[in-house]
């Protein structure tokens, strides 16, 4: 009988240690600053993406960005679709946005606030794309994690903070 409760305990010692370890292991790689770090990379590349896409050379937007804002895209909502107002000037924007606030969240700076940049890029692009809403949400999720957590350690940000407050 003892032989047996022993058996049966060095079973549950060794699927527990397995748990543990593989609980330790699951910790390790959702650790704060790599999910932080994750999120801002991911959130970063498909617009710095398609907003490289957007010019022909330094500060000239492309001719078919233009015609997109122009002919193509259009904003949905009650009453509409509507055009965009000065598709040049949206454009423009829309480029220097796309290219500008993923590399601060790239580099984690100003992370918050390029975080919510690309969050209002999200809702528009969300009104002239309604049907791709399931990419567009976690978008969102990504930009509003962002901005709730912060940088994260592996940011300028943390690093402006840390020698301000030394």
């Amino acid at each position: 009988m003892a032989q047996a409760e022993s058996s049966t305990m060095t079973q549950t010692n060794g699927i527990a240690g397995i748990v543990e370890r593989l609980a330790r292991v699951v910790q390790w790689l959702a650790a704060p600053w790599l999910v932080k770090l994750i999120l801002r990379l991911g959130l970063a590349t498909p617009f710095f993406r398609s907003g490289i896409l957007k010019w022909d050379g330094f500060a000239q937007v492309s001719s078919t960005a233009v015609y997109l804002f122009s002919e193509e895209f259009k904003l949905h909502l009650p009453g509409g679709p509507y055009s965009f107002p000065a598709p040049e000037v949206v454009a423009f924007l829309s480029g220097t946005g796309e290219v500008l606030l993923p590399i601060l969240l790239v580099f984690g700076l100003g992370t918050r606030f390029a975080a919510f940049g690309l969050l209002v890029m999200t809702a528009v692009i969300q009104l002239t794309v309604p049907a791709a809403w399931p990419l567009h949400i976690t978008w969102a999720a990504m930009a509003l994690a962002i901005m709730a957590l912060g940088p994260g350690r592996l940011s300028l940000d943390y690093l402006a903070v840390r020698l301000a407050g030394r």
